[in-house]
C-alpha cells in the first residue's frame, strides 16, 4: 500500500537539503534516516512510519546559516519536545523552548519555523494521524471516543509532564528490531495520546466551576500587562502590581492570561528574558555577568541555570557556537 505520510515527510526533507542516507549506525534500523546536506549542515533527521497512522521523528543537526522552512500540513496531532533549540515559529511569531511539551494541531494550514544557525536541533516527536485518532480509535471504542484535539492544545507548553517526557526519551533509545520495534514504537503513541488526555481530565477537574469568560474590558487591561511586561522583563514583577494594572485579582489574571496567551505570567517572562539574552550573546560582547543582569538575574549562575534549561546549551557555549561561522 503506497505509504502517503513517508512520502509527505521525505518531500519536505528532500526540500530543505536532507538526503536519504542507508548507512544508518546511530539510528533505529525499523526507521528511515535522513542525512543534512554539507553545504547546509550537519546531522540526522530520522522518521518511522506505521502506514497511515503514525510518524516517529528524531532530529539531530545543526545548520550553518540561519534556516526558514515552511510546510504545508495536513490533519495530525503532534507532541514534542526540544533538548536543543534556537529559533521561532511564526505566524504568530513564538520563540522555541527546550525542556517541555509541545502540543500541536495541524489543521491544512501552513506552519512556518526558523531554526538559527550553529545551534543543535534537537527533537524527539510524534504525528498521530486522523486514520488513527478518528478511524481507527472509533470504530474501536464505539460510544467511548472522544476527540482529542483540545487535549494536545491544553498541554502546549507544559513543562511538568515527567511521563511524556520519559515515553519521548525511551523513544529516541530504543533499540529493539523487527516486530519488537513495532510493538514497542505502537504501544507509545497509544501510550502518549493516554497520558495526554488523562492530563487534561485531570486539569479540567481542577478548574471544573471555575471558568473565566474574557470580555473586551479584560482584553483591554490584559494588552496593558503584556506592553508592561515587554518594556519591563528584566526587571523583578510582582505579580500583585500586575493584578494593580489589569484591575483583577491576581487569581483571575494567572487564569484569564493563560487562556489567551496559551502560558503563565511567569512562562511569558522567562521567554522574553531568554530571547533577549541570546541576541546579547549574538550581537554584543558583554560578559556573561552584564548578560544575566541585563535580562534580569542577580547571579550569573542562575542564568546559566535557565538559560541552558532554555536552549539546551551554556550562554558561553550558545555564544561560541553562534558566533562560529563568523570566524572562519
Amino acid at each position: 500500500m503506497k505509504n502517503e505520510k513517508i512520502e509527505m515527510f521525505e518531500a519536505h526533507l528532500l526540500h530543505y537539503g536532507f538526503q536519504r542516507d542507508e548507512c544508518d549506525t546511530r539510528f533505529n534500523l525499523e526507521g528511515a534516516r535522513y542525512s543534512l546536506s554539507s553545504e547546509k549542515g550537519e546531522g540526522d533527521f530520522w522518521l518511522y512510519t506505521y502506514d497511515n497512522l503514525f510518524a516517529i521523528t528524531v532530529q539531530d543537526c545543526i545548520v550553518y546559516e540561519d534556516m526558514y522552512m515552511e510546510f504545508a500540513q495536513p490533519e495530525y496531532l503532534c507532541v514534542s519536545c526540544y533538548d536543543s533549540v534556537s529559533g521561532e515559529e511564526l505566524n504568530p511569531t513564538r520563540r522555541l523552548n527546550c525542556s517541555c511539551i509541545k502540543g500541536h494541531v495541524g489543521n491544512n494550514d501552513l506552519y512556518q519555523v526558523v531554526y538559527h544557525k550553529n545551534i543543535p536541533i534537537r527533537c524527539t516527536a510524534i504525528y498521530i494521524m486522523p486514520e488513527y485518532y478518528k478511524t481507527y480509535l472509533q470504530a474501536r471504542f464505539p460510544g467511548e471516543y472522544e476527540d482529542p484535539r483540545d487535549a494536545f492544545v491544553s498541554i502546549d507548553g507544559a513543562v511538568h509532564f515527567p511521563e511524556l517526557m520519559n515515553l519521548l526519551g525511551q523513544i529516541k533509545t530504543c533499540n529493539l528490531t523487527g516486530i519488537w520495534a513495532k510493538l514497542f514504537y505502537e504501544s507509545k503513541v497509544a501510550e502518549a495520546l493516554s497520558l495526554i488526555v488523562h492530563r487534561t481530565h485531570t486539569n479540567q477537574q481542577a478548574v471544573n466551576g471555575s471558568s473565566v469568560c474574557v470580555c473586551k474590558h479584560d482584553l483591554k487591561h490584559l494588552a496593558n500587562v503584556m506592553e508592561y511586561i515587554n518594556d519591563h522583563f528584566a526587571l523583578d514583577i510582582q505579580l500583585d502590581s500586575l493584578a494593580k494594572l489589569s484591575c483583577m485579582s491576581a487569581t483571575k489574571l494567572k487564569y484569564t492570561f493563560k487562556k489567551v496567551y496559551k502560558c503563565t505570567i511567569f512562562e511569558y517572562i522567562h521567554s522574553k528574558r531568554m530571547s533577549h539574552a541570546q541576541k546579547l550573546l549574538q550581537h554584543t560582547e558583554y560578559s556573561i555577568q552584564h548578560i544575566s543582569q541585563a535580562v534580569g538575574y542577580k547571579k550569573a549562575s542562575n542564568f546559566s541555570t535557565a538559560f541552558r534549561k532554555s536552549s539546551g546549551l551554556l550562554p558561553s557555549e550558545y555564544r561560541l557556537r553562534s558566533n562560529s561561522s563568523n570566524e572562519t
